[in-house]
């Protein structure tokens, strides 16, 4: 994962959640699976291996907040939000549909009601630095080529 932009607000609720997760996350998982391992056989016991996926998805999410923690540029507001980047709410038409989006990561949105796509997503990698005005057109999971048209870019501002 390379380096991404984040408001403020988005690094504290992030941080946050890795305190969260890394103190009384670990130890309430930790509690679950000795709970469960004193029921008896663990061939069977269901409880047991929830406890023990949970702790996977714990340990995993961890490790990804850690890294994206460690690697975040923060700050008000992407570098230019005169093309198309990492952090921008952009309008575009899209195959015929206007659409409002954040460029970016789910992490960045928090608590807003806009629709997140990923800059490393095939459309997020064919409109990142474009302007308003400038069309193009990615190939999408199903094979179709589809057009966008850049409208208007803004920064978003948490």
């Amino acid at each position: 994962m390379a380096s991404m932009w984040l408001t403020q607000e988005a690094f504290d609720r992030l941080a946050l959640e890795l305190e969260t997760l890394s103190t009384s996350g670990r130890a309430e998982i930790v509690k679950r699976i000795e709970l469960a391992r004193s029921e008896g056989d663990l061939k069977e016991n269901g409880g047991y291996h929830a406890a023990k996926d949970e702790q996977g998805k714990i340990e995993a999410r961890i490790r990804e907040l850690t890294h994206m923690l460690k690697n975040a540029h923060v700050g008000s507001e992407p570098v230019d939000a005169s093309r198309v980047a990492s952090g921008t709410i952009v309008t575009a038409h899209i195959h015929g549909d206007e659409e409002r989006f954040l460029l970016g990561s789910r992490e960045i949105a928090g608590d807003t009601d806009l629709d997140v796509y990923s800059e490393h997503s095939p459309m997020g990698q064919a409109i990142l630095g474009l302007e308003p005005g400038d069309v193009t057109t990615f190939t999408a999971p199903s094979g179709a080529e589809i057009a966008v048209e850049i409208v208007s870019i803004e920064p978003f501002l948490g």
